[in-house]
């Protein structure tokens, strides 16, 4: 269980942002399994809007600590990067949809 004592041994920006990509790549995934898209649609939509939130949050409590402990800059700068990773992952998670369901419409 090397794995889960890792995790616990992450900060918690780090698992803010692990769990948002996890929690994502979840419901992108069951996009393309489940059979009802609408209602999964509305959840994705509520979640996204719900991770904003909580990782704004997050982003600005690391600016603050980056502008108020200089000598954690480098780690902070890390932990920023790494929160910020997930929106690209978003857009692609986002148009990759869209195009999907552009096509299931066609048929």
């Amino acid at each position: 269980m090397e794995t889960i004592t890792d995790f616990e041994n992450f900060s918690f920006s780090t698992k803010v942002a692990l769990i948002s990509f996890a929690i994502g790549t979840l419901l992108f995934g069951c996009y393309f399994i489940a059979p009802e898209k609408d209602n999964l649609l509305t959840l994705g939509l509520c979640y996204v809007l719900f991770a904003a939130l909580v990782n704004g949050i997050v982003l600005l409590y690391l600016l603050y600590q980056f502008l108020t402990l200089p000598e954690e800059r480098t780690e902070t700068s890390i932990r920023i990067l790494l929160l910020l990773a997930n929106i690209p992952i978003a857009f692609l998670y986002f148009f990759t949809i869209i195009n999907a369901a552009k096509h299931y419409s066609l048929y």
